[in-house]
C-alpha cells in the first residue's frame, strides 16, 4: 500500500484532485468539493453519479439505425452492380468512384458528430473520473477512424470503455479482443487457420498488458494462431467465433501447453507478473507524474493483484496516497490539448462552444478524438507543446476569452504559415471554420465570472481570476503583472472586452499549461 495522505486537506489539494482524476471546475464547484474532506470527494468520484446513457448518442450511432444504414449500403452495393453490368468500363468506374465518395461523406460527418458528442459529454459529464478514465482507454486501446472507417463501431467501443471505465482490467481486456473496431484496426478478421495475423497478439502484450521485455517472440507467433477465427458481421457489428478458421492446434504459451483460443491466451496473460504492474505504471504517468518509482508501482501492483485487476481500488489509492499531493507532483505535469480546452471550458463556466471550432482547435493543437496518430496512442507530456502549438494554444485561448470581440486572425500559425497561399487543404478547412464561429461565438458570461463590483479593486479582481485560472498562489512578480495591467485597464468602466483581454493573458501564460 502506498503511504495515505492525512484525513485534513487543503482547497489546493482539492483542486488538484479535481483537475487530475476530472477536468477542473469552477470556484464554486472546488470549494464544494473541498468541503467534502479528502476521502468523501475521492469517494464522490469513484461512485459516478450519473446513467451510463445519460447522453444519447447520435440516431446513427444506435444499434438500430445502425443495422438499417448498413442493409441499405448493401441493397445501394447490389443495385449499383447491377447498373454497372450494362455501362462502358469508363462510365461504370464513374459510378462506383461516385458511391465511394457518397459514403465516405456520411463516414466524416458522422465522425465529426462523434467528436462533438463525446466532447460534449466530457463538458458536461456529472462523472469527469470515468469520462477521464474513457480517454485512458482510448489512448490505451488505441485504435482510429482512418483505419476503422466505420463510426459507429468507435462509438460501440466508446460505449464500451464507459462500461468498464473503473471495473476489471481484465475482464476488458477480454471483451477487446472481439471489439469489432480494435479487430478491424489490427486486422484481427483476416486471421484464419494457417494464415495467423500477429498484430494484435503483438500489441496486446507489448502495448496492452506486460510491456516490452516480459514475452518471446515464439510466445506471440503461437497467440496469434490463438486469435484465429474471430468474424465481424458487416450489418450489425457483432462478433462471432468461426471454429472452422480458427487453429485449435496445441500451442506453446509462457512455457504452457494448450489448445487456447483468445480468451486462454488473455487468462495466460494475467497470470504474468508484470499484468500486475504494467497498466498501474501507465496510470501513474496518466494521473501523477513521468517516470514512476518502482517501489510505488511494485505497491500498487500487489494491490492491484490482490483485487482481481480491478480499476476502482487502484484509483482509489493513488488519489488518497501521500504521493498523489507532492510538491513536485501538483501544478507540473503538462496539459493535453483535450484536458486543455475542457479545462479552459469549465472554469470559464461555459458549457458548450462552437462545435466546428473546437474540433479545428483539436487538430491544431495535436489531439484529435477518435484519432489517436497509431497503436501506441499519443506521445504525452512534453510532446503536446511546440512553437506551433504553444502559439495556437494563445490563439484558442484568445478565441474562447474574446470570440468576435476581437478583430485579430484566430487561425494565425507560426510566421502567418497559415495564412499562406501554399496551405494546404486541411489547414485551409481549419482556418475556415475557426473563422466561421468566430463571426457567431460572444464568449463567456463575464458579468458572472467578473462581477462589476469586483472590478473596482484590480487586485481583488486579478486574485479572484488567479484562483479561478491557476488553484495556487503565485510569486509577487508574476502576479504584480496581473495587477499592473488591470489597472492599466481601469477608467471609467471595467468593460467585458477589457475583462476577456485579462483573463486572456492568464491563459496565454506558460503557467497555464501545467496542470
Amino acid at each position: 500500500m502506498l503511504q495515505a495522505a492525512p484525513e485534513e486537506w487543503t482547497i489546493f489539494e482539492a483542486a488538484h484532485l479535481l483537475r487530475r482524476a476530472g477536468f477542473g471546475g469552477s470556484p464554486d464547484e472546488i470549494r464544494l468539493f473541498h468541503s467534502m474532506g479528502r476521502r468523501k470527494a475521492v469517494e464522490s468520484l469513484l461512485a459516478a453519479d450519473e446513467e451510463l446513457d445519460a447522453f444519447p448518442l447520435p440516431g446513427w450511432a444506435t444499434s438500430e439505425e445502425a443495422a438499417a444504414e448498413a442493409r441499405e449500403r448493401v441493397a445501394q452495393a447490389r443495385e449499383l452492380r447491377q447498373l454497372t453490368r450494362d455501362l462502358s468500363p469508363e462510365e461504370a468506374d464513374r459510378k462506383r468512384r461516385e458511391f465511394r465518395q457518397k459514403q465516405q461523406r456520411t463516414e466524416r460527418q458522422h465522425s465529426v458528430e462523434g467528436q462533438g458528442w463525446w466532447f460534449n459529454r466530457m463538458l458536461r459529464t456529472h462523472a469527469p473520473l470515468r469520462e477521464k478514465m474513457v480517454l485512458f482507454w482510448h489512448d490505451h486501446f488505441s485504435t482510429s477512424f482512418q483505419k476503422v472507417k466505420q463510426p459507429v463501431l468507435l462509438m460501440k467501443q466508446n460505449e464500451l470503455f464507459r462500461k468498464y471505465a473503473m471495473g476489471s482490467f481484465k475482464d476488458l481486456t477480454h471483451e477487446v479482443v472481439k471489439d469489432p473496431a480494435m479487430m478491424l484496426y489490427l486486422d484481427t478478421q483476416n486471421s484464419r487457420k494457417g494464415k495467423p495475423n500477429e498484430n494484435f497478439a503483438r500489441e496486446v502484450m507489448e502495448l496492452f498488458t506486460l510491456g516490452e521485455g516480459n514475452y518471446t517472440e515464439q510466445d506471440i507467433k503461437e497467440a496469434a494462431r490463438a486469435f484465429t477465427g474471430y468474424q465481424i458481421n458487416r450489418l450489425d457489428g457483432t462478433v462471432t467465433h468461426n471454429k472452422r478458421q480458427w487453429d485449435n492446434g496445441e500451442k506453446a504459451i509462457f512455457s504452457k501447453k494448450d489448445r487456447y483460443d483468445g480468451d486462454g491466451v488473455v487468462d495466460l496473460i494475467f497470470e504474468q507478473k508484470s499484468a500486475a504492474t504494467y497498466l498501474p505504471g501507465k496510470l501513474w504517468e496518466y494521473f501523477v507524474a513521468e517516470n514512476p518509482p518502482q517501489e510505488g508501482v511494485d505497491a500498487l501492483g500487489k494491490s492491484f493483484r490482490a483485487a482481481n485487476f480491478r480499476i476502482e481500488p487502484l484509483l482509489r489509492e493513488i488519489f488518497l496516497s501521500k504521493a498523489f499531493y507532492a510538491e513536485s507532483v501538483m501544478h507540473n505535469q503538462i496539459k493535453s490539448p483535450i484536458q486543455y480546452l475542457v479545462q479552459m471550458l469549465k472554469e470559464l463556466e461555459l458549457r458548450q462552444a462552437p462545435a466546428a471550432y473546437i474540433l479545428s482547435a483539436q487538430q491544431q493543437l495535436g489531439q484529435v478524438l477518435f484519432m489517436p496518430p497509431n497503436v501506441a496512442g499519443w506521445d504525452w507530456g512534453k510532446a503536446w507543446i511546440n512553437t506551433n502549438t504553444l502559439l495556437s494554444r494563445y490563439n484558442v485561448a484568445g478565441f474562447i476569452t474574446k470570440g468576435s470581440q476581437d478583430d485579430t486572425p484566430l487561425a494565425n500559425n507560426d510566421d502567418g504559415a497559415m495564412m499562406d497561399m501554399e496551405m494546404d487543404r486541411k489547414q485551409m478547412r481549419v482556418s475556415n471554420a475557426m473563422q466561421r464561429a468566430a463571426q457567431r461565438w460572444e464568449g463567456p458570461d463575464f458579468e458572472r465570472i467578473a462581477p462589476r463590483e469586483l472590478r473596482e479593486d484590480p487586485e481583488k479582481l486579478v486574485d479572484a481570476l488567479i484562483f479561478r485560472f491557476f488553484q495556487m498562489p503565485l510569486s509577487g512578480k508574476e502576479r504584480e503583472t496581473f495587477v499592473e495591467y488591470a489597472r492599466s485597464k481601469k477608467g471609467a468602466i471595467f468593460t467585458n472586452k477589457e475583462t476577456g483581454e485579462l483573463c486572456h493573458l492568464m491563459l496565454s501564460t506558460p503557467r497555464y499549461q501545467l496542470d
